[in-house]
């Protein structure tokens, strides 16, 4: 077993199944290998893909390569699919021209049965697929387990995390603190170099798979009408590197030294990488990220210090407490002082109530909190430090913690280009309900949960400055719009 796995650290792989009998060796491995692309949508640096023609060059077997298209993963629109599928029309293309002898599978409909229909279909003896914390992910994978024949063997590989979320920690941590020095420890045999991706030395029978990619994208672009794509954010492997590395305008090129001071001031977007909708779909690898971020930092030591504590501390916490925690969506998953003090102010008298229609359509009496919310509307991405005065409104100004955090979710979900992701459940319960977090002087609705407030935004940036920007930003957004 550890001599088939030699190529890629034996602890980046999960085995969620064994074949029955001898036929893991590689020597016995007769059907092919197929690997199940589902959060790391990626040619370059993707450990999963690596491992899967790993395994079928040693068993002399072709690969391919099969992707599952959901109608709508957890309220997906087409701000998020189209920029899904435009990646992986790109990923495609790529892969066409890159005589890789790796073919690529476009499925829609449900992947419990696609799959298992696929694998029995080739005759595969081994599924390779992407780690994701998320409990339908998770339920899906169980699934597929069991309905695939007791020839196949399952291997889950954990492309998306630099240090593998199950090596990192074996249990549910309970701040940066405590994951840090896990982390820390293990970067050195874990933050390394990728090996080149090689050819498939078997080629699969049939190569070109046609997919009509522009009538599947205008599909999910007119289902998905509600929430329209957004302009700035260009798809795909290439586009990611460009945010990256670009000589004219890349993070580590040419933003990277403003990135500790400016990154908390929301009227200096500019400040931030850009990266979360590449890291989010899997475009860019985090261990690329970081490999090159290292590179250069004797330019800028705080600058990429801060950086890769968001980049892999702060990631691999959120994936860490969506791994280890079931209820990461839910009051269930605070922690107990949190819970209770929550419960405790549950009934407090609040000064404004609202909806979540008139939440979501920023019909508030604070002006801040509604650029915060149109901002995210309308550009796809609300500035961090802004999420967490947002979310801290909302459990100020609804009836209480169970009602604020689903609104908080249900809205992030549907607006934020980077939705349905750890960072942003985690992003939720930090500042509803104290998770990653300690308790504070106590005050009602808050209890002992963190406070925010319009008085302390002013304190650190120009609010008015931040709002003016939202209208231009909503202004430009609307016109486009009325021009599609």
């Amino acid at each position: 077993m550890a001599n088939s796995m030699a190529s890629i650290q034996q602890g980046r792989i999960r085995v969620l199944k064994q074949a029955s009998g001898p036929s893991i060796d590689r020597e016995k491995l007769k059907g092919p290998v197929v690997y199940w692309m589902f959060r790391d949508q990626r040619l370059r640096d993707n450990w999963a893909l690596i491992h899967a023609v790993d395994q079928a060059n040693k068993a002399n077997v072709p690969v391919a390569i099969a992707f599952n298209l959901f109608d709508s993963f957890l309220g997906a629109k087409a701000r998020h699919l189209g920029f899904m599928l435009r990646g992986l029309q790109k990923l495609h293309q790529n892969l066409q021209g890159m005589s890789l002898n790796i073919p690529f599978f476009l499925f829609q409909g449900e992947a419990l049965d696609t799959i298992p229909n696929f694998l029995k279909e080739c005759g595969a003896s081994l599924l390779v697929t992407d780690f994701s914390p998320l409990r339908e992910v998770k339920n899906w994978k169980e699934t597929i387990t069991e309905r695939l024949e007791d020839s196949v063997s399952v291997h889950e590989v954990d492309a998306h995390n630099v240090v593998p979320i199950w090596v990192a920690s074996d249990k549910l941590e309970y701040s940066a603190k405590t994951i840090r020095g896990k982390i820390n420890k293990l970067l050195p045999e874990y933050l390394i170099d990728f090996p080149t991706l090689g050819p498939s030395k078997r080629k699969w029978p049939n190569l070109h798979h046609f997919i009509d990619w522009d009538k599947l994208i205008a599909d999910v672009v007119r289902k998905g009408a509600e929430v329209p794509e957004i302009a700035w954010c260009e798809p795909g492997e290439d586009a990611a590197m460009e945010v990256l590395m670009g000589s004219k305008n890349g993070f580590l090129t040419a933003r990277l030294k403003n990135y500790s001071m400016d990154r908390n001031n929301p009227l200096k977007p500019k400040a931030l990488s850009g990266l979360s909708p590449y890291l989010h779909f899997g475009q860019i690898a985090a261990q690329r990220c970081a490999l090159e971020a290292r590179k250069v930092r004797t330019l800028s030591p705080q600058g990429v210090d801060t950086f890769l504590e968001e980049l892999i501390v702060r990631r691999e916490l959120a994936d860490n407490f969506c791994f280890y925690q079931p209820h990461y969506d839910s009051l269930q998953g605070a922690w107990e002082w949190a819970r209770k003090t929550l419960m405790d102010h549950a009934s407090d008298k609040r000064e404004h109530t609202y909806t979540m229609q008139q939440l979501e359509k920023a019909q508030t009496a604070d002006p801040l909190w509604n650029a915060s919310q149109l901002e995210m509307v309308h550009y796809g991405k609300m500035h961090g430090f802004m999420r967490m005065y947002w979310a801290k409104k909302i459990l100020e100004w609804t009836s209480g913690p169970t009602e604020a955090l689903a609104i908080a979710i249900t809205l992030n979900d549907k607006y934020e280009i980077d939705g349905r992701d750890p960072n942003g459940y985690v992003g939720c319960m930090w500042s509803i309900c104290g998770v990653h977090d300690q308790g504070w002087r106590e005050r009602p609705v808050f209890g002992k949960i963190r406070y925010m407030n319009y008085a302390g935004c002013k304190r650190k940036f120009d609010v008015d400055g931040y709002i003016a920007y939202v209208k231009r930003l909503a202004g430009e957004s609307k016109k486009r719009k009325a021009e599609i």
